[in-house]
């Protein structure tokens, strides 16, 4: 039973983190509600004037520019988040906000394939911790803080409190939660998401009209679809690490990544002659829980959004990875036996929980998004992907807490980057 000096403690505590998360809270889900608004403006006009996209190599040059001269410790992105967590130094520069908003606006306005959620949880971390200099708050507070930014930008982004919560705990850390952060994360994530609804901004939302019954061919098709994703997932991580090291190879000037990586991205979509797997993609994610979608979907967007990020555009993975999830799980629909728009929904959250190391944020968002009804389908195929991934990511920064399988533990503590470098030299 509790005494009465940890009840008043845990007030303490409870109030002091209550004020700080309704300050980041209502500014990330403001900054967020902007950023859709802007989004979804440069997106439907980049549809109505596809000319646009032959200045794509202009605007990634000059985002290159403004990266190269002024972003400074700001260009590492989501994994000086990281970093910062693991080994708190130095506070996150204010200026990586507005950079990687203008960034990932001049990404979608002129063509380039990326998503929106390293946008919000940049935006997110960097304003929560100009908070550590109004409250002076020590190190092992600072994490805490960084977490409630980025559970804030991912909550309010996509309007999914509960995984948004679990994503700022789950991401920076592979196979463990920092549960002292639990109420603050909860906390800025909740607030974020109804600022982000306040201001009138919506989120999409999917069905799934029938789900089968659980039994024996159910659960072994989960299995086997999650071993799908998570290989998708795989490669998705992988071929994005592929593509940024090809850009820092062989062009040293960084402002001229994005110049040639997007003459090479203008140039590939005149000659496919759709822009379906460019920007967010999200009519296409929507059409893959209905109608079938052509069985190499998945692959070209992961190619494209690994080239246009690779190439320095700014962005975020997670949008496209639910585009290769849902057209993957699409395709697969033709050999599993389970509804198309039960397939769409798996592999929408579990490549992402396959390129993320995030199963529990995966498996928390598809009961957001889909319904409790899906449930035991969607952890199955989070689950397996997350394990069939292997020690790879999108995030070189996650440090591995806890190994997927014990056959892997002699590596326990490094980060992904490290893994895969050492991996690389073995080879």
């Amino acid at each position: 039973m509790l005494s009465a000096g940890e009840q008043a403690t845990a007030l303490l505590y409870t109030l002091k983190w209550l004020v700080i998360c309704v300050l980041v809270g209502v500014l990330a889900g403001s900054a967020s509600a902007f950023f859709l608004v802007a989004l979804d403006w440069v997106t439907n006009y980049r549809e109505a004037n596809t000319w646009i996209i032959w200045l794509l190599p202009i605007g990634g040059f000059a985002v290159g520019l403004l990266y190269h001269y002024y972003a400074g410790r700001a260009a590492k992105g989501n994994n000086l988040l990281l970093e910062e967590i693991h080994r708190p130094r130095k506070v996150i520069p204010f200026r990586m906000a507005p950079l990687v908003l203008l960034g990932t606006l001049v990404t979608h306005l002129l063509g380039g394939s990326a998503g929106r959620e390293g946008t919000a949880v940049q935006m997110g971390g960097a304003i929560a911790d100009q908070f550590t200099f109004l409250f002076r708050l020590r190190p092992r507070d600072r994490k805490i803080l960084i977490i409630t930014g980025i559970s804030a930008g991912f909550a309010s982004l996509f309007g999914t409190p509960l995984a948004g919560a679990i994503f700022g705990l789950e991401v920076f850390i592979l196979g463990r939660l920092r549960y002292e952060a639990l109420l603050p994360s909860f906390l800025a994530a909740v607030i974020a998401d109804y600022v982000c609804l306040a201001w009138g901004v919506g989120h999409m939302h999917f069905t799934i009209p029938f789900v089968p019954e659980i039994n024996a061919t159910g659960i072994a098709s989960a299995l086997g679809a999650g071993a799908v994703f998570g290989i998708a997932g795989m490669a998705f991580a992988k071929s994005t690490h592929f593509f940024t090291q090809q850009f820092k190879q062989h062009v040293s000037y960084s402002p001229f990544r994005p110049l040639l990586g997007g003459a090479v991205i203008a140039i590939a979509v005149w000659g496919m002659g759709t822009t379906k797997y460019i920007g967010l993609g999200i009519p296409t994610i929507l059409q893959a829980f209905e109608v079938a979608q052509p069985w190499y979907a998945s692959i070209v967007k992961i190619v494209l959004t690994a080239f246009t990020l690779g190439a320095g555009f700014k962005g975020g993975e997670v949008t496209p990875l639910f585009f290769t999830g849902a057209t993957l799980g699409n395709a697969l629909s033709g050999f599993i036996p389970l509804p198309m728009a039960l397939l769409a929904g798996m592999g929408f959250v579990a490549v992402f929980s396959g390129a993320t190391n995030t199963p529990l944020t995966c498996t928390i968002m598809a009961i957001e998004l889909f319904g409790a009804e899906s449930s035991v389908f969607m952890a199955l195929a989070c689950v397996t992907a997350y394990l069939f991934s292997g020690h790879s990511g999108v995030y070189g920064s996650q440090i591995i807490g806890t190994p997927k399988h014990l056959f892997f533990g002699r590596e326990k503590g490094q980060d992904i980057a490290s893994v895969a470098a050492s991996r690389k030299k073995r080879e």
